[in-house]
């Protein structure tokens, strides 16, 4: 009867870690808005659902490394479901206080851009399999806003404001 039991464990293990699981990537990372405070840029994720029924996203973790030193990182809790048998794009926001920018004065005194590392953790929970994360990384550059890029920034809030 062990052996029974035994060889089933190794059958579903086996059928479980040959299944196929979503995938996802990092399709751009760019500047979305300026304000007085902060600096908010979003991700585009587009993930792809192989399964015939949508699949909630249990949360999205996020961790953004310049010069080596984690800037900003946060969570975003149950945003959603991907998708069936569809690539669905997220939208991840990040939100960087001026204040941490600032101390990157190094890197940005150079050519006015930081070299940045953006990691994600997508948290779904599979059917069968239970909760599984799709680690993804982008690296590249941000470009900083210019002082008019700021002044265009507050000039919109206003006009937000008064609308």
């Amino acid at each position: 009867m062990a052996d029974f039991m035994e060889k089933a464990m190794n059958f579903v293990s086996e059928k479980v870690g040959n299944m196929e699981k979503p995938e996802a990537d990092i399709t751009d990372f760019d500047l979305k808005k300026v304000s007085m405070d902060s600096i908010s840029y979003h991700a585009k994720v587009a993930v792809k659902n192989p399964y015939s029924v949508p699949v909630p996203i249990m949360q999205i973790s996020y961790t953004l490394k310049c010069s080596g030193r984690v800037i900003v990182s946060g969570t975003i809790p149950d945003p959603g479901n991907i998708k069936a048998n569809d690539t669905t794009i997220l939208d991840v926001p990040v939100k960087v206080p001026h204040s941490m920018l600032v101390s990157l004065g190094k890197d940005i005194g150079k050519d006015w851009d930081i070299d940045y590392k953006l990691e994600l953790g997508l948290a779904i929970d599979l059917p069968v399999i239970g909760n599984f994360t799709i680690p993804l990384s982008h690296s590249g550059e941000i470009k900083l806003p210019t002082l008019s890029d700021l002044w265009k920034g507050d000039k919109e809030e206003e006009t937000e404001k008064e609308i």
